[in-house]
């Protein structure tokens, strides 16, 4: 699997890392931009599979609420800004359960869409839990920042295919 995200704009292609999406996005949720990222590299050879998409032809719907993630789509395809990454409730996948529910990531291209979540055992309760708690004490605070690394740390390691599928 590579490391990097591969598009095009108007045919030139552009190559993205990791660490460039973590310059981007600042260093808040790593583990947001390591899902987004892994995502893309799923998704993208998927509804292009002779070769890298046209970033501004990408229209994402997710589940997934985070910042990272947000940033990380918005980097590749622009498409916040285009009006083409959609926060969308409905697809929220409840009977998952907590933990999965909202890792559930629609990409469009060209009339082609895939639908991807997140396989079980990648996401801790801890994460979710202590994500979710309002008034966290310094420590908490101290192991969600923790957490977070370490999840994009082990997303980052993984084929994107052993992290994600098609729902």
């Amino acid at each position: 699997m590579t490391d990097r995200i591969d598009v095009l704009e108007n045919g030139k292609p552009l190559s993205y890392t990791y660490a460039d999406i973590m310059h981007f996005h600042g260093f808040g949720f790593p583990g947001g931009v390591a899902h987004a990222f892994k995502v893309m590299q799923r998704g993208f050879p998927l509804v292009s599979p002779d070769g890298p998409p046209e970033r501004r032809e990408i229209v994402t719907r997710t589940a997934f609420r985070g910042p990272g993630g947000r940033d990380a789509f918005e980097m590749v395809t622009r498409g916040l800004t285009e009006g083409r990454y959609t926060v969308d409730h409905a697809l929220e996948k409840p009977e998952r359960g907590d933990v999965l529910q909202r890792y559930v990531f629609e990409l469009t291209y060209r009339g082609k869409t895939v639908t991807l979540q997140l396989k079980d055992g990648h996401v801790r309760e801890e994460f979710i839990r202590l994500g979710q708690k309002p008034d966290r004490s310094p420590q908490e605070e101290e192991r969600l920042t923790y957490l977070k690394q370490e999840m994009a740390d082990r997303l980052l390691a993984a084929p994107a295919d052993a992290l994600y599928e098609e729902a």
